[in-house]
């Protein structure tokens, strides 16, 4: 990854925090499609800093099907348990690396939010 590719993540997240617009959080999310592993990583370790700024991304994102599976890994990371009923939906997906990919975001998400003492586990691998 360039400094400036780099460099163009860190203004968009800047941006994106300081002043929520959207456009910014986008830019970031397509970052996740780039050919460079550098940018992906940097693009996915920004959203799941963002915690719950980014679930409104994540679900848009989920509902379009892009740079799946990496943002149903995504979705667990940042706590978005909003979004439990569309991951699970997910883990019977056709694509194994899709379905895999939901199962650990549920996975994630209920070791971030273990269910109350007496109640059956909320995200259990189908």
């Amino acid at each position: 990854m360039g400094p400036l590719q780099l460099a163009r993540l860190y203004a968009l997240r800047s941006i994106w925090n300081a002043t929520g617009l959207r456009p910014a959080g986008r830019a970031i999310l397509e970052a996740l499609g780039s050919p460079d592993e550098g940018v992906r990583a940097v693009a996915g370790m920004f959203l799941v800093q963002s915690r719950k700024r980014a679930e409104p991304l994540v679900e848009e994102a989920i509902h379009r099907r892009q740079h799946l599976p990496t943002i149903l890994v995504i979705a667990g990371d940042i706590g978005a348990v909003r979004l439990e009923p569309e991951l699970r939906r997910l883990t019977k997906d056709q694509d194994p690396e899709v379905a895999k990919a939901a199962q650990d975001g549920l996975r994630i998400l209920s070791a971030q939010h273990p269910p109350a003492s007496g109640s059956p586990r909320r995200a259990r691998s189908a």
